[in-house]
Parts: structure tokens; C-alpha cells; sequence
């Protein structure tokens, strides 16, 4: 049987103002694990996402910009219960798609999600592991 040529995730690259904030925002909050990069610099961090995928966080002079909702990053989670306890530690704002604050959504396949964004406003969605 021939294998497939499709496309596959490698990576999602975003750009930050503040990597050492970034950083910490999706090692500490996020709780990613950091991996090795080739540039071995101050201007990259990489973070694994699942799936032999990865973050790439690269410091630079990003444009600053309204992000939208409808652009995000969504992760998983065991328990969407303790994630947000993890949030509130941090005094991060969430809430659901529509910006009700520590309200959650429930979709139609019964999937539990809140929203976010990240220190430099790129949108976050996370839900149960369902």
C-alpha cells in the first residue's frame, strides 16, 4: 500500500516582544515541556505540543495587533477543572468563546472549552480531554 504525501504538523511559529515573558507563560501556565532548537541563541525557545509537533516562540519586532478569537492555538486537557484553578493562580482571564469571564462553553459534541490569550495576545483555547 502506498503511503499517503498528505501534510502532516510539523511546527506553529509566534512571534513575541518579550521572549523570557513567553517563555514563562508557556512553561509555568502551559505547563509545555521546553525542547532543544538548532539555533542554540537568545531569539528562539521551542516547546513540544503533541504529536511529534512543535512551538517555535521567536523573539522580534512583531507588529502589535488586535488578535482575533477565531485564530488560536487549542490544547487538551485531563481535567479542564484543575487547568483553570492553574489560571487563576497565575491571574490569567479566561473565559468563553463569547468573553464571559471564568464561563465556559460546552459544544454540541460535548466538548468543554475556555479561551485565552498569551502575553502577547494570540488567542488560547483549551477543553477536556474528550
Amino acid at each position: 500500500m502506498a503511503q499517503s504525501n498528505a501534510p502532516s504538523v510539523n511546527h506553529v511559529a509566534i512571534c513575541t516582544h518579550d521572549l523570557k515573558k513567553s517563555v514563562a507563560f508557556y512553561s509555568d501556565v502551559m505547563q509545555l515541556k521546553k525542547i532543544p532548537n538548532p539555533f542554540k541563541d537568545t531569539v528562539h525557545q521551542w516547546f513540544s505540543i503533541g504529536g511529534g509537533a512543535a512551538l517555535h516562540v521567536i523573539a522580534g519586532n512583531c507588529p502589535t495587533e488586535e488578535h482575533n478569537i477565531n485564530n488560536h492555538l487549542c490544547f487538551k486537557v485531563a481535567s479542564l477543572p484543575d487547568f483553570m484553578k492553574r489560571l487563576d493562580e497565575y491571574n490569567i482571564k479566561y473565559g468563553d468563546w463569547q468573553g464571559n469571564y471564568k464561563k465556559t462553553l460546552l459544544r454540541a459534541d460535548g466538548v468543554l472549552q475556555i479561551y485565552f490569550q498569551d502575553p502577547d495576545g494570540y488567542w488560547i483555547e483549551v477543553n477536556n480531554d474528550k
